[in-house]
């Protein structure tokens, strides 16, 4: 069959490494994809919200599934758009329908859905411009540090930590007046700070039937030791060492299960993946967020890890009988260390040559933020490459990774050298 991936991330390139290994695959289109994606199929030059658009090229290339990357298709309602079109309706699309997106749209909905379907979390409140005097006053009645998220979609640096009050209050006027986030921010969450280890767990559904994929631990933080903004991710780590038999028995009775059980009650239609972001204090499991897709990186370490015919999987996920299917696990540790432009999460500049990719030997290189440029490669985002590479432990995997890192290069490039510092 011919397959359309929508991205153009490192997320992306994942995914077309692994569907371009599936015997089911014929033709493979990435849109828009990136100088890696180019080396599995087809990069076109497609805007992920014009969704007439796509439908054109879905029509003239006979594609046959279209597998979802990044999440603003999806809360658009990409799932909808095809479902409800006679010409599309036929195509196997892996993302959740508008309504199911919303758990990562929306930030509150989120938290409604947890306490309806009493899935372990942080106590929170939600405020407006409105009730701006109230959310300071609900700030007071918690301890430091002080979260606030804006509700809708920014980029996933929509999520301040705080120490101090006052400054909490400032930057809830700055997110409510001053549109700091823009109209994502039109609705602020506040919650209680839960302290202890993070961990992600990814799940497989058809909306019914459910698969658990390989933990893994993110770093967000620019700084080593966790130290300075957020960035979208700076590598990751699969599977995560703490994440025993135990703890992976509570999180999916707790919270596994529910979700899915969830989404069934709510009756939505919900064919993807679901990200679950989860913060472990003292041994026990509470949800900090959903995303509604895979994660970058994490994916470049999932799904390297993941043996079965990933096609495969999705056209069960298509028919909804994923329950007929078992997915094979390399037991391998694999991490991924990200390369990112100098000044990155904030200004950074592009078109950096890169160089050293044809060097790198025992490692997967995923572009994240590259294109082609007069026959060379040059950075196109903050996030540069990921470089994974597998270990019989992470330590094995990472001493890999950095060793194929120092045959890169591109102007100002920088990366977190520090990574599982938090795992010995």
């Amino acid at each position: 069959m011919n397959i359309l991936i929508l991205g153009a991330g490192g997320r992306e390139h994942a995914f077309a490494y692994k569907i371009s290994q599936s015997e089911l695959c014929d033709k493979l289109f990435i849109a828009p994809g990136n100088a890696g994606t180019a080396q599995f199929g087809k990069n076109i030059d497609l805007k992920l919200t014009n969704f007439d658009a796509i439908k054109d090229f879905v029509l003239k290339e006979s594609i046959k599934m279209v597998v979802v990357g990044p999440e603003d298709p999806l809360v658009l309602g990409i799932s909808n758009f095809f479902t409800e079109d006679l010409e599309l309706k036929d195509v196997a699309l892996i993302g959740p329908s508008k309504r199911g997106a919303l758990l990562e749209g929306s930030k509150e909905r989120a938290k409604e859905f947890m306490s309806m379907h009493k899935i372990p979390s942080a106590a929170y409140q939600s405020f407006t411009s409105e009730s701006l005097q109230a959310g300071k006053d609900f700030l007071d009645t918690l301890k430091a540090p002080y979260v606030l998220k804006a509700d809708g979609l920014a980029g996933g640096k929509g999520v301040l930590i705080l120490d101090e009050v006052a400054e909490a209050k400032k930057e809830l006027e700055n997110m409510l007046l001053e549109n700091k986030f823009g109209n994502a921010g039109e609705k602020v969450v506040i919650e209680e700070f839960l302290d202890g280890i993070e961990l992600s767990v990814f799940v497989l559904t058809d909306g019914e039937n459910y698969k658990m994929l390989p933990t893994a631990k993110d770093y967000k933080r620019i700084g080593e030791g966790n130290t300075g903004l957020n960035t979208g991710g700076m590598g990751a780590i699969s599977p995560v060492p703490f994440a025993n038999d135990e703890l992976m028995r509570k999180i999916e009775e707790r919270i596994v299960k529910p979700t899915v059980e969830g989404l069934k009650k709510e009756k939505i239609d919900y064919k993807g993946f679901i990200f679950i972001g989860l913060m472990v204090m003292k041994g026990e499991p509470y949800v900090i967020e959903y995303n509604v897709r895979m994660g970058d990186p994490e994916t470049e370490v999932v799904l390297p890890r993941i043996k079965s015919d990933l096609v495969a999987l999705f056209q069960k996920v298509a028919a909804k009988n994923l329950d007929k299917t078992e997915i094979e696990i390399d037991g391998n540790t694999a991490v991924t260390v990200m390369l990112v432009s100098g000044g990155y999460p904030e200004d950074y500049e592009k078109g950096k040559e890169i160089t050293g990719i044809g060097d790198v030997e025992g490692s997967l290189v995923f572009h994240a933020g590259t294109k082609e440029f007069n026959g060379k490669i040059v950075t196109n985002g903050g996030r540069v490459l990921a470089v994974t590479s597998f270990g019989s432990d992470y330590k094995e995997a990472l001493k890999k990774s950095y060793q194929n890192v120092d045959k890169l290069h591109f102007d100002k490039m920088y990366y977190r050298k520090d990574l599982g510092f938090d795992l010995s």
